[in-house]
């Protein structure tokens, strides 16, 4: 590997500036794409990042280039410490952002204002109590519409991201574009991804192509408008003709948009991944406990990051369980 100056590009020229940190492992939802129905092994609490060592992290990442870090969970505010280690990152000139299914978001708004945190993505797969209840195996759903208007209401920039599934939510594609009329917020359909324990089956894929089937049908192809992509796309967005809203497609099972990736993961416990669908990892937090060069462990991951998801460059790849089954389980990920 040349020398890459401490700047993150890999071997296909892709340069990584957008860290996603997972806090934690833990989440009050069991959202049924995300974490396996009777949960995971949780890694012992000496194995998680400190506070502290996240701070650090922080501070090489955006000595390496890093301009926006996105804070994941499991469910980030279930952090006992959550304040304190937002406030230090804060602190760094970068984006920071925030993925929550909402449920404890009123309590943390104030808070995430005085910081000047602008951004939220909100989890939210359905529009109707009950399947709520059946899709998360928790309640909840009152509460989480509560939060989500507060949220609006309180001027956060909102990002709706709905994982589709057909048998589960697949005809509510209408209903969520129908919030994007009035209000000024984006919903982002994720095509259901393979992971560990999650029971992935293509049959319940709802694709790019069925998305926009679906909203021609019920709003008219002429009513459709595709918008710019953005430099580091991962949603194709559009918008209904006179709607206040967007919505975005991330497709990342049929039409991946791998080549303008600029995305690094750090798990909760301190391994970097270079890409969601890796199941290859580099422990960080270890060598930097033991005094080592983080700094070039990164840079090597970053460099051998493959060209399209870990290597899975077709569905037949990807829907082999003996390849995507190697992989963590998304709760053990982060959003």
């Amino acid at each position: 590997m040349t020398e890459q100056t401490k700047v993150m590009i890999d071997k296909f020229g892709r340069t990584h500036d957008y860290l996603r940190i997972s806090l934690i492992e833990k989440c009050n939802l069991r959202c049924t794409y995300c974490m396996p129905e009777h949960g995971i092994p949780l890694s012992p609490a000496k194995e998680l990042m400190t506070a502290e060592e996240i701070g650090k992290f922080a501070e090489i990442f955006v000595g390496m280039g890093v301009k926006k870090i996105r804070l994941t969970g499991g469910e980030p505010f279930l952090r006992k410490d959550f304040e304190a280690i937002a406030t230090a990152l804060a602190a760094f000139p970068v984006e920071l952002s925030i993925t929550t299914n909402g449920i404890l978001l009123d309590r943390n708004l104030p808070f995430l204002k005085s910081l000047g945190i602008k951004h939220l993505n909100f989890s939210l797969d359905t529009l109707q109590e009950d399947r709520f209840a059946a899709m998360t195996r928790r309640t909840g759903f009152q509460k989480t519409m509560e939060n989500l208007n507060l949220a609006i209401q309180e001027g956060f920039n909102l990002k709706i991201n709905c994982v589709l599934m057909k048998g589960d939510n697949a005809d509510e594609v209408a209903d969520f574009i129908r919030l994007t009329k009035n209000l000024p917020i984006s919903v982002r359909f994720i095509e259901f991804m393979p992971f560990d324990g999650n029971k992935w089956n293509k049959s319940k894929l709802v694709s790019e192509a069925e998305i926009l089937a679906a909203v021609e049908k019920e709003f008219g192809k002429e009513s459709l408008i595709s918008l710019p992509d953005e430099k580091n796309l991962t949603a194709r967005k559009f918008k209904i003709a006179g709607h206040q809203g967007e919505f975005g497609i991330i497709s990342s099972v049929t039409n991946p948009f791998c080549g303008t990736c600029n995305r690094i993961r750090l798990t909760a416990n301190g391994r970097i991944k270079n890409c969601l669908f890796s199941n290859r990892e580099t422990d960080l937090l270890k060598v930097m406990r033991e005094g080592g060069n983080v700094e070039e462990l990164i840079l090597e991951s970053i460099y051998h990051k493959k060209a399209v998801r870990a290597g899975m460059d077709d569905l037949e790849k990807l829907s082999d369980p003996d390849l995507h089954s190697q992989n963590r389980s998304m709760i053990a990920i982060g959003g």
